[in-house]
């Protein structure tokens, strides 16, 4: 295997095992203290933890390996590989994790009242090691794969598969812990579900200008010069006078939208805009793969 290759499988799987640490922490320090749940085979993992004192790294693992079977069978190749990985190092950082606590090198989140608080934290927590794993093509097991299944096959969100699943399960659970300690626990999730999603299409929003005018290609020059932006002349007829025109596509910055708004404005004030938001760019100017 040469360097190329092994820096590019680095450049994967460094992230998946940060995304699994923090994840890791997430449950050790804001869940187990609060007495919450979690969906998948994370939650059967906290109830036997709860119920019988068993680790849940050593669940997590047991528990995981015939879904990992599943996976290599529907996912293939390396997509499955990346999900063992996800599987190895979560289990791991849940065993560091444990022991530091347990040692008192890390003092446990905790609170008797507020558990709104554990709440938010939790769910920003797990929700940005997902979201980490996700976006870098692994797993931690459990249900992960079920959504990656479902996610390729229908193209749902991976995040609302989850947090469907998620509710379910929790929902189930209401025989072994307190009732309000599943409504805390649904705030968690909701929030991990929409901080996936976030995460899955990019932390980088942007916007995209659909410009139609009778001006267009002097619009299209004036963001070039201007701005220093790529833009995109798009041949269109008009349904109703039956005349050719332009339309000019363009993205920019958050930062840019006021500016590119009166660059059209003092070219065509009538100049009908369509502004859509964008949630991931990759290329010259913005993010590069």
């Amino acid at each position: 295997m040469n360097s190329n290759k092994v820096i590019s499988i680095s450049k994967t799987v460094a992230p998946i095992m940060l995304g699994t640490a923090v994840y890791a922490f997430g449950l050790l320090y804001f869940i187990i203290p609060s007495q919450l749940m979690e969906g998948g085979v994370t939650g059967i993992t906290l109830l036997l933890n709860y119920a019988f004192d068993i680790p849940i790294f050593l669940t997590t693992l047991l528990i995981n390996l015939p879904l990992f079977l599943l996976g290599w069978k529907v996912l293939g190749g390396r997509q499955i590989v990346y999900t063992g990985v996800g599987i190895g190092s979560l289990s791991l950082f849940l065993w560091i994790f444990e022991r530091l606590i347990s040692a008192g090198w890390i003092v446990p989140f905790s609170t008797e009242h507020d558990f709104i608080l554990a709440a938010l934290y939790a769910g920003v927590t797990l929700g940005t090691g997902l979201g980490i794993v996700f976006r870098f093509g692994g797993t931690t097991g459990g249900v992960d794969i079920v959504a990656r299944i479902l996610g390729r096959n229908f193209g749902w969100s991976m995040g609302q598969i989850i947090l469907a699943i998620d509710i379910f399960i929790i929902g189930s659970s209401i025989f072994y812990i307190p009732k309000e300690k599943i409504l805390y626990t649904l705030v968690a999730v909701f929030i991990a579900s929409r901080v996936i999603d976030f995460i899955q299409e990019g932390a980088y929003a942007a916007k995209a200008f659909t410009i139609i005018s009778d001006e267009a290609p002097q619009i299209a020059d004036l963001i070039t010069a201007e701005l220093e932006r790529g833009v995109t002349l798009i041949p269109a007829i008009g349904a109703y006078s039956k005349q050719a025109k332009h339309m000019v596509y363009c993205v920019v910055s958050r930062q840019e939208i006021r500016r590119l708004s009166l660059l059209v404005k003092s070219v065509d004030p009538h100049a009908f805009v369509i502004i859509s938001d964008v949630h991931d760019v990759q290329g010259e100017g913005f993010r590069e793969t």
